[in-house]
């Protein structure tokens, strides 16, 4: 181990950030130095001595387009692999230099690691070759002792075949480190989503979660699309920490080379469905570049910004004392007097025009208010389109339409000092609803190029919101009046990662959330189980109902949503061979779930599909006397 002082902490940073928080790993190294004229059978590692400029530059790259994760240039410096090069006398130079060039990059840019890249020897093991475990555990742990004298912060083992071989990595990288560096493990797998031995998903997740590493996943070998599925998983056999770094997709021959076609904006739609399964570093391997990882760490900022933002979303104890006392949910809003008392509520979402004419959606809430609906759920840029101001289609509404309103407020456009002007805007002209979300990144929208600001998410803007509610700003300072914003939350009971999405909907409630509206619910069961999840908070949730509109509409809530949808009610639009009777059978669907969850939740938000407010009037219908 590195006797310096400043790399020990920033190993064990590395491994407190691991259990924290989402980290984005680099991309290909191998790919770049193929693409600065490198020729395919050179050794690649030796370049940390030849061409260290060369490897620096690739590490530098990726620094800017914001990776947090270099893996140093050494995944074939193991004897075996430089011994086929005649440079095995080699390796603590070739590994120490990698160390060294890798270090020099991250010290560009704060909270960038260093991870050892170590890879499969690339010889037959018993019982199919003549090495033994005990060998090869030897020339891992020669390799992990160069890397962990040179002073990285993790050691990363990757595109490994088989369990054995990387049971005998982790096993020489625990001799020569302990427990001072975070170990992450990764195997490669086929398209069936099976090792190259056979093993299945069933078989070998079970085999990983016992070897010693911090975290385990999956590199190399396949697109994200399987990894994804293959992730999704592996999910259910571990607690531990995933990781995921899949290829630029299948090469294809282009004029005798091998070229990765998927883009970057591809694999960022991958990665935040990583994230969403549960994986805490996403990075790239084989194809992946720069332009992929800027992508990939646009979407895990958009789902979990850095750290900076925590400085201005914890009360220190002095702010605690100046804290005015906050104002009762009842008191804020008639939507909160409704809550208090126990009263059903109903929604319906209606989305802000596009141009600088609101007589539509003001004309729909006023039919939303003839029927009966309390309020009007306005979202903030949805799939990060351009629209009217949310706050002003709120206004509008409630000045015009007199029904109360809901105000989505997103993250993605504003920084601290904008969240908090528009909070105290939106008080005092009379919208004192929210629902505090993260937002869609612009690379969902029409215009992809948007810079996305996420100075926070959602919980840090549920802590400013408690923060003016108690009569402070951002920095904890009196402001001497305080706001009375009823503040909610958003939740997926459906999460692959259910683990995840209560210990974020948990820190949401602790930040001061007053109720939860959940993203569209077709699966009672799912909605029962997280409803149990989190009843030991007692706070109001009102369930989304979303009325699908063909067989088609469903699909794409099921694959692009990643919306859970009953097999039963796919086959039932499936079979509406109009789209007349598609709208009506989502309209029963959505009824049906409406008198379903009745007695389960506090209230419901109902979608109108394509602004037919109509449809959405017709679902509440359901909801019965109240």
């Amino acid at each position: 181990m590195s006797s310096n002082p400043t790399v020990v902490s920033k190993a064990a940073e590395f491994r407190e950030k691991l259990f924290s928080r989402v980290m984005v790993a680099d991309g290909a190294m191998g790919t770049m130095l193929y693409s600065r004229g490198v020729f395919i059978h050179r050794c690649f590692d030796e370049l940390n001595i030849t061409a260290p400029q060369m490897v620096l530059e690739v590490h530098q790259d990726y620094v800017k387009a914001g990776a947090e994760i270099l893996e140093t240039n050494t995944f074939g410096a193991s004897r075996p692999r430089l011994e086929g090069f005649g440079l095995a006398d080699k390796v603590a130079a070739i590994n120490h230099a990698g160390v060294r060039i890798a270090r020099q990059a991250a010290a560009a840019r704060e909270g960038v690691y260093v991870a050892g890249a170590l890879g499969p020897l690339g010889i037959r093991l018993e019982p199919l070759g003549p090495t033994s475990f005990q060998e090869a555990r030897a020339f891992f742990r020669e390799q992990a002792v160069a890397l962990i004298e040179a002073g990285v912060d993790a050691i990363f083992l990757e595109t490994f075949t088989t369990v054995n071989e990387l049971r005998e990595a982790a096993d020489a990288v625990r001799e020569a480190a302990g427990g001072l560096i975070a170990v992450i493990g990764h195997l490669t797998i086929n398209d069936d989503g099976t090792l190259y031995d056979g093993a299945d998903i069933a078989t070998f997740a079970p085999q990983l979660d016992a070897l010693p590493l911090d975290a385990f996943g999956l590199n190399c070998s396949v697109g994200p699309k399987v990894m994804l599925e293959a992730l999704e998983q592996i999910v259910p056999h571990t607690k531990k920490p995933l990781s995921v770094m899949p290829n630029a997709g299948h090469p294809t021959a282009v004029e005798g080379r091998n070229l990765y076609l998927t883009s970057p904006e591809y694999m960022a739609q991958y990665a935040r469905r990583f994230l969403w399964a549960g994986a805490k570093i996403v990075g790239g391997c084989c194809g992946t570049t720069p332009e992929h990882i800027k992508s990939i760490r646009a979407e895990a900022r958009s789902l979990q910004p850095g750290s900076k933002s925590l400085a201005v979303t914890v009360e220190e104890p002095k702010a605690k004392a100046k804290a005015m006392p906050k104002v009762p949910a009842s008191e804020k809003s008639q939507l909160g007097a409704k809550l208090a008392a126990g009263t059903f509520v109903s929604f319906v979402e209606i989305l802000p025009p596009r141009g600088i004419d609101a007589s539509r959606e003001i004309e729909g809430a006023r039919l939303c208010k003839e029927h009966g609906i309390d309020c009007i759920n306005v979202p903030d840029g949805p799939r990060a389109s351009a629209r009217m101001s949310a706050q002003v289609t709120c206004q509008l509404m409630q000045a015009q339409a007199g029904i109360e309103t809901v105000l989505h407020f997103c993250c993605r456009d504003r920084n601290i000092l904008g969240i908090q002007s528009e909070l105290l805007g939106a008080h005092a002209v009379g919208v004192r609803n929210l629902i505090c979300i993260t937002g869609d990144p612009p690379r969902m929208g029409a215009y992809p190029d948007a810079t996305a600001v996420f100075d926070v998410d959602a919980i840090g803007l549920t802590n400013i919101v408690s923060n003016l509610n108690s009569g402070l700003d951002i920095g904890g300072n009196p402001m001497g009046s305080q706001t009375r914003l009823l503040c909610g939350v958003g939740a997926n009971p459906g999460a692959v990662n259910l683990d995840e999405e209560i210990r974020r909907t948990e820190w949401k409630i602790e930040a001061g959330a007053e109720y939860i509206v959940t993203q569209p619910v077709f699966d009672l069961g799912q909605l029962d189980a997280f409803l149990r999840r989190i009843e030991r908070f007692k706070i109001p949730v009102i369930a989304g109902i979303w009325p699908l509109t063909s067989f088609r509409n469903a699909e794409f809530m099921v694959n692009e949503l990643r919306v859970p949808v009953p097999t039963s009610f796919m086959e039932r639009m499936r079979l509406a061979d109009s789209p007349d009777k598609a709208r009506q059978e989502g309209v029963a669907i959505a009824r049906e779930m409406v008198q379903q969850v009745r007695r389960l939740v506090r209230g419901v938000q109902l979608s109108a599909p394509f602004g037919r407010y109509s449809m959405a009037i017709e679902v509440a219908e359901a909801i019965g006397p109240r």
